[in-house]
């Protein structure tokens, strides 16, 4: 799946010379938690989001800093908050170093560039101009629609003991030594021990989603701290 499969295409954008009320205005009334800032040929100039808009002289939220440390605060850096709490238009307030995305791009690796910059969106450029974005919400949207893998199986029981058996060895935080599969009319039952709940939790969720299996008996066992081998 692709960015261009789940993004938003029709995208409210601001101006750079839209008034920081009217901004506000328009992520309210959208319900949208950042906007881009897009110029006449809709390039992507800069973002807009509520964290952008936190510090504010209108709110009395902006910065304020004792003497000791206003005196000790780069005279550049006064300056930029001095923008950011005042300014009157999107240019000004407005995150200017972008991070997007094209629509070509896999969704993980869309997914891997919201997390590692910490944003909640990001735009989808193509030749330099915006063609939709992509936020958390239309990734669970993409979510609630996605249908479930059709499980088929062939060779009965015997084919999914198999395939639980190759799963459990292809996975790093498994130890196939201490597990058993037991299947029986696609019914299967787990036993043996494991390290931690969440290996137990693990091994019922890769047999509930093997192909063919109709239920899962978790029978696995969690070893007592002081047994388990370092």
């Amino acid at each position: 799946m692709k960015a261009a499969d789940i993004m938003t295409r029709r995208v409210k954008t601001v101006a750079p010379t839209a008034l920081v009320r009217d901004v506000a205005k328009t992520m309210v009334a959208h319900q949208i938690s950042g906007v881009p800032v897009v110029d006449r040929g809709r390039r992507v100039v800069g973002i807009v989001t509520e964290g952008d808009l936190m510090r504010r002289v209108e709110l009395g939220t902006e910065r304020k800093r004792s003497w000791w440390l206003e005196f000790l605060t780069d005279a550049e850096e006064r300056a930029h908050d001095f923008v950011k709490t005042r300014g009157l238009r999107a240019a000004d307030v407005m995150t200017r170093s972008v991070i997007s995305v094209t629509p070509r791009t896999e969704l993980a690796d869309v997914v891997d560039t919201m997390q590692k910059w910490t944003i909640k969106r990001v735009p989808v450029v193509s030749n330099g101009r915006l063609v939709g974005i992509v936020s958390r919400h239309d990734m669970l949207r993409a979510l609630a629609r996605a249908k479930p893998k059709a499980k088929r199986v062939k060779g009965g029981d015997a084919a999914i003991r198999d395939y639980l058996r190759r799963e459990t060895e292809h996975e790093s935080w498994t130890e196939p030594a201490t597990v058993n599969f037991v299947v029986e009319k696609g019914t299967v039952e787990l036993f043996g021990a494991v390290r931690s709940q969440a290996q137990r939790d693990a091994l019922r969720i890769m047999a509930e989603s093997a192909p063919g299996v109709r239920a899962v008996k978790n029978r696995l066992s969690v070893l007592p701290a002081m047994l388990q081998a370092t």
